[in-house]
Order: structure tokens, then C-alpha cells, then sequence
């Protein structure tokens, strides 16, 4: 589970987003220390063959409200990788339409044990920034025509290297590599097989992890430790 997301303004983080073919405005980019669940946050797509940043809530199922749509009552802003396959399911479509990338510096799992918190860690690239693996769904207000974002981080099984921190799952984290993100990011490229080997536990980056007190309060009880990124995998 990926309970969070850090997307502090920082210029490997810029470099990261132009790298992909944005162009960033002022104040274009939604950033901060805490992201959570059900926050806006930013997204890369594409859309009409044309790549963007856009907003989108991190709660991938949406329901009418008063002004627009809101949360559901239903748990969504992670989506399990067995879940991507199984019709019928939240993901199911989304994953064959509608790719996305989340560009960030790190991101914070907390570990529950009898649903009570136990430990809170978060993680950060060691060099340069990250891509979390997600997927979003337009929604049309048919009052006004808007259309709002929604969208939610892919989770794979745990990792070996991230169970001392969060037992339950990994987030997807995307290797940077331009023709699988172009392949990802493709809204025409629906044969998802070639994405299987990303939905197998994977660190393509090294991370630097350390234990804090709260997410609110963010205060450093334990020292940074390494996390050594895994060789290379192939969508191929």
C-alpha cells in the first residue's frame, strides 16, 4: 500500500517531467511534503496523442456531488496488480485505456498491525526523482460538460527488500526507460501483456528510507538507510 506521496518542487523533479516532453507553467505542478489519499495531485498522460500534466484526485472511483464528483465510499487509491487483469474490476478498463505516470520525489508507507499504526518509514530517490505506476478514469459532469481526473498508484506483491518497512505491497515504481514509458503511456497500445513483467516486485532506483514519528509532525526517529536498486527488467 502506497499511503502516501512527496512531490517536494525540486529541480531533479523538474528535470524528470520536462524529460518526458512537458512543459512546465508556473505553478503548474501540484507539490508538497504530504500528499495523501484523496488530495490532488498530478499526473502524466496521454491524451489525443498530445503528453500532459494534468490534476487528478488520487481516489480512483468518484461519485456525484453537490459541485462536481467526490471520493467514493469505496477504497481506491491504490490498485492491486491482480486486480488489473480480473474484468469487471476498477482497474480492469483503465489499465487498457487509460495509463498514467506520477512524477515524485518519494513516497511514505505505514505499517499496521491489528489495524493499529506501528511504524511509519518514508522514501526518497537517491538521485534524480521517481515515476509511480497508476492509472486514472475521466468523469463528465453532465451539468456543465467538466470533466475531473481521477487516479490511483498499481501495487504489486511485497518486495523482499521493502517487507522490514511495509509487508503488504510494493508501490509500482516505472524504470525510465523512454520506449516503455512511451509503450505505457500509449492510449492505443491495449495489449497489456507486455506491461506483466513491471507487476512483478521491482526497485529500479535506489532509495534512501528513514523512520519518522508522524507524517503530520515528519520528525527523523531513525537514520537514513540504503535501499539498493534491483538489476534491470525488460517489458520486451
Amino acid at each position: 500500500m502506497c499511503g502516501r506521496l512527496n512531490v517536494v518542487d525540486n529541480p531533479a523533479l523538474i528535470e524528470l517531467i520536462e524529460g518526458l516532453g512537458i512543459a512546465l507553467g508556473p505553478s503548474q505542478l501540484r507539490t508538497g511534503r504530504f500528499k495523501r489519499a484523496t488530495d490532488r495531485i498530478s499526473i502524466i498522460r496521454n491524451k489525443d496523442g498530445t503528453r500532459r500534466l494534468d490534476d487528478a484526485i488520487w481516489w480512483l472511483l468518484l461519485e456525484p456531488a453537490e459541485q462536481g464528483f467526490k471520493p467514493s465510499k469505496y477504497t481506491s487509491f491504490n490498485t492491486r496488480y491482480d486486480k488489473l487483469n480480473k474484468p469487471g474490476s476498477a482497474g480492469f478498463t483503465a489499465f487498457r485505456q487509460s495509463r498514467c505516470v506520477i512524477p515524485v520525489m518519494g513516497f511514505g508507507e505505514s505499517e499496521f498491525i491489528n489495524k493499529k499504526p506501528v511504524h511509519y518509514h518514508d522514501f526518497i530517490a537517491e538521485q534524480g526523482a521517481l515515476l509511480m505506476g497508476g492509472i486514472y478514469r475521466e468523469w463528465m459532469n453532465k451539468a456543465t460538460g467538466e470533466i475531473t481526473l481521477s487516479c490511483s498508484v498499481i501495487t504489486v506483491p511485497p518486495h523482499p527488500k521493502l517487507r522490514p518497512y511495509h509487508a503488504k505491497s510494493s508501490p509500482l515504481i516505472m524504470p525510465q526507460d523512454s520506449a516503455l514509458l512511451n509503450a505505457w503511456l500509449n492510449e492505443n497500445e491495449h495489449n497489456t501483456a507486455q506491461f506483466e513483467v513491471l507487476l512483478e516486485p521491482h526497485i529500479p532506483n535506489n532509495l534512501r528510507v528513514f523512520q519518522i514519528d508522524k507524517p503530520s509532525l515528519h520528525n527523523v526517529i531513525k537514520d537514513k538507510e540504503l535501499v539498493a536498486a534491483d538489476p534491470s527488467c525488460s517489458a520486451d
